[in-house]
């Protein structure tokens, strides 16, 4: 968990401080949506092969490998590689990540603990988040910036020139750190049978997974509520930020503290989560889907960044309790039915497609101008709707509903 968090912790960081690059480089805003579209394609396109990477190599040894592939694209940013293609790069790092980091949950934990461990990933990873946030604010604002000018000269002088030299190079550093921390993790020591590695092999058998997850009752509804929630959020993240600019009147470095009062509230809702709702009832928490999609359009009625920490906050926590059981559930499922690394990569391929198709979406409505409200409702609608289909396919099933 601690080295999870070090590696999200500068991946957060990272995001933050390359859009900040971007926009040095006078580049239009709708390109700033691809950097999480480049990060997410590997999720997509290796997850056939990263999932059975991390069945047939200790864990740990995978998740060690993933941090180091962050690093290179860390460094190759710093030497002046593109932000779109060094993000492209750490999407490759994160996606071996994964499969390994919930596939070692899965082996170590019983089915009854499931939410509790998928809780404190989840506090952890959002903890990343919000301190990530913080963190490339601050690695972006005037102060560190200035400070960095003046006490780090002999850095820039041995690397190509850059405002955010010293930036990178700090979260570099990080992904060194995390490195060493990899080397802590203690394997399961959970074995898996051999693998046929050919193309069609592997894809064959992804597609198989695919329609086995996806046709059971429990795990084909949780895997359609991640699919959705991720989807969202990653562009919700966006949104936030633009939200915070236009109408809150926020700088990039403001805006992005603004984002921490969201995953303070996912924090809470995912403490909350575990301490009241456990596996067998995890369906209970399928109506504050709907319910999170309610709260968004409340955004275009905020003024005061007060509020807007509350409503954000507020959302938040209604995600975190909605996400850690649906999140257990599908692990359960997955692992029932196909194996920790196999399901974890199923999970991945639909949550991170969602979040490309989502993405994409927001980009081409950027490049179109349109207007933030309606921007806001779109989404809003997206979650409402796609909720609300989840419910009706949960009772059709004939399932006791709430659960």
């Amino acid at each position: 968990m601690v080295t999870q968090f070090v590696s999200a912790l500068a991946d957060n960081a990272l995001l933050l401080v390359a859009m900040a690059v971007l926009m040095a480089q006078g580049q239009a805003a709708f390109w700033i949506p691809w950097l999480k579209l480049m990060f997410t394609l590997s999720y997509v396109f290796l997850g056939p092969w990263v999932g059975v990477w991390a069945d047939n190599w200790p864990k740990q040894y995978v998740m060690l490998v993933a941090n180091g592939v962050k690093a290179v694209a860390c460094l190759a940013m710093l030497l002046g590689l593109d932000p779109l293609l060094a993000f492209a790069l750490v999407g490759v790092g994160a996606a071996a990540y994964a499969p390994a980091k919930y596939g070692l949950v899965t082996e170590l934990a019983q089915p009854e603990e499931l939410v509790m461990a998928n809780a404190w990933i989840e506090i952890s990873t959002v903890s990343a988040v919000l301190l990530g946030v913080v963190l490339g604010g601050a690695l972006v604002s005037t102060a560190w910036l200035q400070w960095a000018a003046d006490q780090l000269r002999w850095l820039s002088a041995e690397l190509p020139s850059s405002t955010y030299t010293a930036s990178i190079a700090a979260l570099l550093c990080m992904y060194g750190v995390a490195g060493v921390l990899n080397g802590l993790i203690p394997g399961s020591g959970k074995q898996y049978a051999p693998v046929d590695w050919a193309w069609s092999s592997v894809w064959r058998a992804c597609w198989q997974d695919q329609r086995t997850l996806w046709r059971d009752p429990l795990g084909g509804v949780s895997l359609s509520v991640t699919t959705l929630f991720w989807g969202v959020g990653a562009t919700l993240q966006l949104i936030v930020l633009a939200w915070a600019q236009q109408q809150l009147r926020l700088n990039l470095s403001q805006a992005a503290y603004l984002q921490a009062a969201t995953a303070v509230g996912v924090v809470l809702g995912a403490a909350l989560a575990a301490k009241t709702v456990t596996l067998h009832r995890a369906t209970r928490v399928l109506g504050m889907g709907i319910a999170l999609g309610l709260l968004l359009p409340l955004m275009l009625w905020v003024t005061e960044w007060q509020t807007a920490a509350l409503l954000t906050a507020s959302i938040g926590v209604v995600g975190g309790f909605f996400v850690v059981p649906m999140n257990a559930l599908l692990q359960h499922r997955g692992v029932t039915l196909l194996s920790a690394g196999r399901s974890i990569a199923v999970q991945n391929v639909n949550e991170n497609a969602s979040i490309l198709l989502m993405m994409a979406g927001y980009s081409l409505m950027l490049y179109a101008q349109v207007d933030l409200s309606v921007l806001v409702l779109v989404f809003a609608v997206c979650v409402t709707l796609g909720m609300s289909g989840v419910v009706w396919r949960y009772r059709r099933m004939g399932s006791p509903w709430p659960g």
